[in-house]
């Protein structure tokens, strides 16, 4: 007798099988309350190790923005497609990719660093990644405010338009937290892309336009590539986030659906592509 298909015919499932694709989505829903307290105890725990606990949220990409300014700024003046507005140009940038950096880096390590757990409590694993990116999350609303406040002292003043940062900051977060996905399986079964991450995460913070104008630096090298300008879903973010909040700033209103295109497709992708992997992941590989 097939064995198997006993155990089917009684109603068993095989212990770490792989759920269909609406029982993954319906055990995930069911364990909402177990992510928002997994990212909200994380949170908590990193920032209490440290003395200035919280603070450290808005300190470390203001000591990056501040460092990054002062070499593009200063030092290599006049070497990119800097816009005069440089400084909050440079804040705005900074802080926004930082919430990129941290979904993708945290996301890789999501899985490998929490192996125990995966190995002891049945859950759907795709919890860890979105754990760390709503976290990321979190820390992300504290540093926005902080943000705003700075880009204010080079003359940017509330309006009506900062209302658009909510559909764009849900963007980001779907397209942040599919990347996650992506990097989170990806690391499982090749360990040592753990040790690339941070480095693939920091040329694309470096070509992303951080520090000068994609747009203006496409146009010098090869006018033909501005395609690429105006699909890069990272400058798509920086560049709405920059015409929102800086004075005089133009807001490119058909860079919010090339970002959802970006924002969904990697989300959908990402989601499934870690769903197909859902039974290996606690194994030794």
């Amino acid at each position: 007798m097939d064995m198997a298909k006993l155990a089917e015919e009684h109603g068993l499932e095989r212990v770490g099988g792989r759920p269909s694709l609406p029982q993954y989505i319906k055990q995930l829903i069911t364990r909402s309350d177990f992510t928002y307290t997994l990212a909200k105890y994380r949170m908590q725990s990193e920032n209490e190790r440290n003395r200035l606990g919280m603070l450290w949220v808005l300190l470390r990409p203001a000591f990056s923005a501040l460092i990054y300014g002062t070499v593009f700024g200063f030092i290599m003046k006049g070497a990119t497609a800097r816009p005069d507005d440089f400084a909050p140009f440079v804040i705005i940038g900074v802080f926004v990719l930082e919430f990129f950096n941290t979904s993708m880096n945290g996301g890789a390590k999501s899985i490998i660093s929490n192996a125990s757990l995966v190995q002891s409590l049945p859950f759907p694993r795709i919890v860890l990644p979105i754990a760390t990116v709503f976290q990321n999350l979190l820390n992300f609303i504290p540093t926005f405010i902080f943000m705003a406040l700075l880009v204010m002292l080079w003359g940017a003043r509330p309006s009506w338009d900062w209302f658009l940062f909510i559909p764009l900051v849900i963007l980001f977060w779907i397209f942040n937290q599919g990347v996650a996905f992506i990097f989170a399986r990806a690391t499982v079964h090749f360990r040592d892309l753990s040790q690339v991450t941070p480095f693939i995460s920091r040329m694309i913070f470096y070509t992303s336009g951080v520090f000068f104008d994609l747009k203006v630096m496409v146009e010098k090298i090869n006018p033909a590539l501005q395609p690429y300008a105006d699909w890069q879903p990272l400058n798509n973010v920086l560049a709405i986030a920059r015409g929102i909040l800086m004075k005089d700033g133009v807001i490119p209103y058909d860079y919010f659906w090339h970002l959802a295109i970006w924002a969904f497709g990697i989300f959908i992708i990402g989601f499934v592509f870690f769903w197909q992997a859902e039974e290996r992941f606690g194994r030794d590989e």
